[in-house]
Order: C-alpha cells, then sequence, then structure tokens
C-alpha cells in the first residue's frame, strides 16, 4: 500500500491521518529521535504551529489513530440498548469501530516495531492502553450500577483489551483477512468464559476467514 494513500477501509485522509503517514515515513527511515517536528512539518507542506494543532508532541502521531479509537467505542457503547447483554455489547462495539483490513498490516508492523523499539515510545503504551480499557470499564461499571474501578468492571475491561491484543498479535502475523474477523473470534469466546465448544467454534471461523466473516 503507499504510505501516503488513505488507509483503505477507513474515510478520506484529514490533515492529521497525512502527518501520521509522514511522521511514521520519517521515524522508520531515519529514527525516531532523528526526526524532529520540523522535518515532519516541511514534507507534509506545513507549519510548525499547524503540526502542533494536531499533535501534542510528535510521538503522539502513532497514536492518533488509536485515540480516536476509544473515543469511537466510548460513543457507541454509550448508544448501546439498555437490553443487549453486557459483553456482547462490547463485542459489537469494538467490531463496530475497527475497520482494518489485511492491506493494512505492513505500515501497523511498521508502526508497532517503532512503538516496540523506542522505550519513550513503548512507555507511551500504557497511557493508551490504560484509555482503551477504562472506556470498557466506565460502560460495564454503568450497565452493572458499580464503579469502573470495582472487581467486575475493572476485569471486563483489562480481559476485554488482552482479547484483543491476542486478536491484533495473530491477525498482523498473518495477514489474511480483516481484523474484524479475529477480534469477533476473541471476544465471543471471552463472552462465553472460553467454553469448549465456543473455542471449537471460533477457532474454526477464523481458520475459515477467507469464506466470510462469522454471522451476528
Amino acid at each position: 500500500m503507499p504510505e501516503t494513500s488513505p488507509r483503505r477501509g477507513r474515510p478520506p485522509g484529514t490533515s492529521a491521518r497525512s502527518l501520521e503517514v509522514i511522521a511514521l515515513r520519517l521515524f522508520t527511515e531515519r529514527g525516531f529521535h532523528e526526526t524532529t517536528v520540523d522535518q515532519i512539518a516541511a514534507a507534509a507542506g506545513v507549519s510548525r504551529r499547524t503540526f502542533f494543532r494536531y499533535f501534542d508532541a510528535k510521538s503522539e502521531v502513532l497514536w492518533s489513530a488509536f485515540d480516536a479509537e476509544v473515543e469511537s467505542i466510548r460513543t457507541t457503547l454509550a448508544q448501546t440498548p439498555a437490553g443487549l447483554p453486557v459483553m456482547e455489547a462490547v463485542r459489537r462495539a469494538v467490531i463496530a469501530v475497527n475497520h482494518y483490513r489485511a492491506d493494512d498490516v505492513p505500515e501497523l508492523r511498521m508502526r508497532m516495531q517503532l512503538i516496540s523499539s523506542v522505550p519513550e515510545l513503548a512507555a507511551s503504551a500504557t497511557v493508551h492502553y490504560d484509555a482503551w480499557e477504562r472506556a470498557i470499564a466506565e460502560f460495564v461499571g454503568r450497565r452493572s450500577a458499580q464503579p469502573a474501578d470495582s472487581l467486575y468492571p475493572l476485569a471486563a475491561g483489562r480481559t476485554t483489551l488482552a482479547a484483543c491484543r491476542a486478536a491484533y498479535e495473530q491477525w498482523s502475523v498473518r495477514a489474511d483477512a480483516d481484523l474484524t474477523h479475529y477480534l469477533d473470534a476473541a471476544l465471543r469466546a471471552l463472552a462465553a468464559g472460553f467454553r469448549d465448544d465456543i473455542l471449537s467454534v471460533t477457532s474454526s471461523a477464523v481458520e475459515g476467514t477467507t469464506h466470510g466473516r462469522i454471522d451476528d
């Protein structure tokens, strides 16, 4: 996928998206610490001031899409019908906001390689993952009439994040289908308590992703 094109499966690129693509390319070519905000802005044909309208720091460029996903999950969960089971609502919300396709894997691999290899970026990951987890925990807390930091909401948030990260890791290795296939299978298994019958169904579904996604 050309690095300057909008991500497949996503809405048309914005100025923030253009800066994201350019920054990722420069970080990969020159190194994270060796690339300055001025260089990113110049390559994008904008001013330094314009860069900081979108991002507080150059490290935030790599988390822009992830943070937008967190906000989309919050919005989607807030609109969930009250009668829908909690973990079913979570699964549907996560699936609804994810649009990554197999073609996106090369770019995402570059992003994760940077995050894992630069200590400053690796340290920042915790903050962003915590926000994702908290979005789930707050929803579960509202539905269960418990504080978001109490046991059940906290456990739901952390296990959901863990299941999604496992799905993401498998998808990024195999790059054979949309990410939603893997997320769907992992979250169905989680919601069912990893019962043996569910595990066999979800495993088969992921293995056969080229034949279509799991029906709702």
